[in-house]
């Protein structure tokens, strides 16, 4: 049996919530299948549940990192391996709907210029409750968005999201970005788009597990990578042929996280070691001096609180300075 899309899932620690991964992908409608699951040297049980699942399933294959590398480095490993003309990748503690990859290949069939397609993404929290992330107008209507439109909506926080099938010669063209162990990963997603002549979307549903454990939520001093993910997307944006005014948006959403980033470190400043606190400094003040203000819109040279200083004094002034009239504001 000839697998059709290979599923490439990253696991690390993930015993809890691998069963109902699994599950999910075992009782795809779509039987041709590969599942390349990657230990990312777990600490829990993690590897043997994986070996025994191999065993009463042979369209499951076990790899392993030979160090902790973190998702990208996990999921590329798998990628390398994939045999099947599509692939898409579910992370350990989400699942798909049943009819979900069957439902990818049908819109790969009618219109074959598609070269990524979208899953619905639904948002299952802890409770029980389940949220609906939609989709662009377009998608929603069963038509299509070009690949600059699709790049376009998910560098503009998310209106697309990065969920999706694709063809894997295309994806093994374009891997995982591993210039961090968090969110560089996302940059993969808006590579693929750009690069897409076509984005459509199915029917099947892609569940995203929302829970207190994940490294993307709460207070993490690896929420400070979005700043090294973001300058990985600006230097691969480098070598494509795009207008200015895109390029100026992208530098606009790095520089607004770079901001939210600062804040976020002024916030909790006081929990953060006094090393951890000098090393997050040099990384601000690293991450600073790339920009350029003739790459920014000029929105952000006369917005207080959004101006670009390349003195990281005069930045954490300028900070520090707007959020006191803020909170002043409020009271």
């Amino acid at each position: 049996m000839k697998p059709q899309v290979s599923i490439l899932v990253a696991a690390y620690n993930a015993e809890k919530t691998l069963p109902r991964c699994l599950d999910s992908l075992c009782q795809q409608s779509l039987q041709e299948v590969e599942i390349l699951c990657v230990d990312d040297c777990s600490t829990d049980d993690t590897l043997e549940l994986l070996h025994n699942r191999a065993v009463m399933d042979s369209r499951i294959r076990v790899l392993q990192t030979p160090v902790n590398s973190g998702q990208a480095v996990a999921r590329n490993l798998a990628l390398k391996e994939a045999i099947a003309p599509f692939v898409c990748m579910v992370d350990a503690d989400d699942w798909l709907s049943h009819d979900a990859l069957q439902s990818a290949l049908d819109v790969f069939a009618t219109y074959p210029k598609t070269d990524c397609c979208v899953l619905h993404l639904m948002l299952h929290y802890e409770d029980g409750r389940e949220e609906d992330y939609g989709l662009p107008v377009q998608l929603e209507m069963g038509e299509m968005l070009t690949g600059r439109k699709a790049f376009e909506l998910c560098l503009d926080s998310w209106q697309l999201h990065g969920l999706y099938v694709t063809r894997t010669a295309f994806h093994q063209q374009y891997p995982f970005d591993t210039a961090t162990r968090l969110y560089s990963d996302d940059n993969t997603s808006r590579i693929h788009y750009l690069h897409s002549r076509e984005v459509r979307a199915c029917a099947g549903v892609y569940y995203y597990r929302k829970h207190a454990d994940s490294m993307t939520l709460g207070f993490n001093l690896r929420r400070f990578d979005f700043m090294e993910a973001l300058l990985s997307l600006k230097f691969a944006l480098k070598g494509e042929s795009l207008p200015k005014d895109i390029l100026k948006r992208a530098e606009g959403a790095r520089w607004m996280n770079f901001i939210a980033c600062y804040r976020l470190y002024l916030q909790h400043q006081k929990d953060i070691s006094a090393e951890d606190r000098a090393t997050l400094l040099e990384r601000f003040n690293t991450i600073l001096h790339t920009f350029r203000p003739s790459q920014l819109s000029r929105k952000y040279r006369w917005k207080p609180g959004y101006w670009l200083f390349l003195s990281l004094r005069l930045f954490d002034l300028q900070q520090r300075t707007y959020q006191f009239f803020k909170k002043t504001s409020l009271n």
